[in-house]
């Protein structure tokens, strides 16, 4: 938790609490015997105070209450140091992923409010797959007694089991139950993601609009990493935060899975400068996995939420009237000409993506093709935009094929900002219109020849010769004349 001034941290301060699960007995024993070593005793009693805030079958937010109540059951003076040592306990929480703090300001009380997000303990196998918190856990309790806890959470198979050939009975959900599909149920759906993102602008504790800064990273990057020098020299390099931003973005990546990234081999080069393409790659790597596992719980709550909640801030580019697109039929009612044309010029193509195809999720063979333009082919971000954007509206196929035929034409053409690509399109648009009235003309003119018969050329025919034209006298001399030239060859 940071605190810069304590007089914005006092006991009188309300606080409230919010989680979105309840623990089981195998949480209270991950609590215990795995997260109480890394972070002390009283850090889980404070964890486990706050839980209590709310009944154990119910998720949601707490009441308002004063923070004396949590430190008068803590035992905590009242006082700065009391609340010193309560913001180091909670930092260490923080620090591990068991809890996230947020300070709202009420303007109507002139006053700040704390809200605390508890969240769930990783699973063993989640934990012991985490490389930070699993050499933390040794550096704590020893190499031997790591491997004896993880033993310890883990049963292994049957011998013999998992060698032997399985065939996998189980019955999917669609042989069972029928669902009607042929009515969309848009008030059920309304209802869903209003109370969804009614949720998410209380609960969510997301960091600022304009990304990541460098005290968010520096202050969950282990210490010992090797690449630890090199995380602080991005304190004055703002470029290089600008490009992990735009890639956390992109992808869609929270801070720990940033500073996880940040902590690989060849992600910074020998002095130290980032190598943007490998962490572009392996941030892509992370968003593939995401996408599959979030694959099975898409909702199609695209058609009834605006699609201009979903923008971002970050270093927006205007777009000027003269290069507006049409809105697509898809989208009319969820946005204005203004709005999705932002949404073209800013947002990565992976969300521009999941708009058009809002119905279902992106599937992984348009993915990957369009991975190779963004990762290989080098076309910027707005460009592939409009590209999509054009492939929609002029009803091309989706194949791998056609994609690849109007990236190479837009490369050929260097086509590298928003406005020459909106100028492409449009291009593109007159010529098929200009080739379509061209067939239209040819074929109104092979109609106009249909209508008369077509004229042959007359041939000269050669007839049969009338009877008794030559004359016996004719003939004679005709017999004589060629036994004479006979004679003379």
């Amino acid at each position: 938790m940071r605190i810069t001034n304590m007089h914005h941290f006092t006991e009188h301060h309300r606080f409230c609490i919010y989680r979105d699960f309840s623990l089981s007995g195998l949480d209270y024993r991950m609590l215990n015997r795995i997260y109480q070593p890394m972070v002390g005793a009283f850090a889980i009693a404070i964890y486990s105070t706050l839980y209590q805030q709310l009944e154990g079958d119910k998720v949601g937010f707490s009441s308002l209450e004063q923070q004396r109540t949590l430190f008068l059951s803590l035992e905590l003076e009242p006082g700065e140091r009391g609340r010193s040592f309560f913001i180091e306990q909670t930092s260490k929480l923080e620090a591990v992923g068991l809890l996230q703090t947020t300070r709202r300001f009420l303007e109507a009380n002139d006053d700040y409010i704390y809200e605390y997000q508890l969240l769930q303990p990783l699973s063993p196998e989640e934990f012991f797959r985490n490389q930070h918190l699993t050499y933390l856990l040794r550096d704590k309790v020893g190499k031997y007694s790591l491997l004896f806890l993880k033993d310890e959470f883990t049963q292994p198979a049957p011998e013999g089991l998992l060698e032997a050939n399985g065939e996998n009975l189980s019955t999917p959900f669609y042989e069972i139950f029928r669902l009607n599909t042929q009515v969309f149920d848009y008030e059920l759906e309304q209802g869903f993601a209003e109370s969804a993102s009614a949720r998410d602008s209380k609960a969510k504790l997301n960091f600022d609009n304009k990304g990541f800064s460098y005290a968010d990273i520096i202050q969950r990057f282990p210490r010992e990493s090797q690449n630890r020098e090199w995380v602080e020299g991005l304190k004055f390099r703002q470029e290089q935060m600008v490009e992990i931003n735009m890639i956390a973005k992109k992808y869609d990546l929270k801070l720990q899975e940033i500073c996880r990234l940040l902590d690989e081999d060849s992600v910074f080069s020998e002095d130290g400068s980032l190598m943007r393409d490998v962490l572009q790659y392996r941030a892509n790597l992370y968003f593939r996995q995401g996408k599959k596992r979030d694959e099975s719980v898409e909702r199609n709550n695209r058609k009834v939420v605006s699609m201009k909640e979903e923008t971002d801030e970050l270093a927006e580019k205007a777009v000027e009237m003269e290069y507006y697109l049409e809105v697509p039929a898809i989208f009319q009612g969820q946005c204005d000409q203004h709005q999705y044309n932002m949404i073209l010029r800013n947002d990565p193509y992976t969300m521009v993506l999941k708009r058009f195809f809002s119905q279902g999720s992106v599937p992984n063979g348009l993915l990957d093709i369009f991975e190779v333009i963004d990762l290989n082919y080098k076309l910027p971000e707005e460009v592939i935009n409009v590209m999509i954007h054009y492939i929609h509206t002029d009803r091309r196929s989706w194949s791998k094929s056609s994609i690849e035929a109007v990236a190479s034409d837009m490369l050929g053409k260097q086509v590298a900002t928003y406005e020459q690509a909106v100028v492409y399109t449009r291009e593109r648009a007159k010529y098929k219109e200009r080739a379509a009235a061209k067939a239209s003309a040819s074929e109104s003119g092979k109609g106009g020849q249909r209508g008369r018969p077509k004229q042959k050329p007359r041939l000269p025919v050669v007839g049969e010769l009338p009877p008794d034209v030559v004359t016996p006298e004719q003939m004679e001399a005709i017999l004589k004349r060629a036994q004479k030239l006979d004679s003379g060859s």
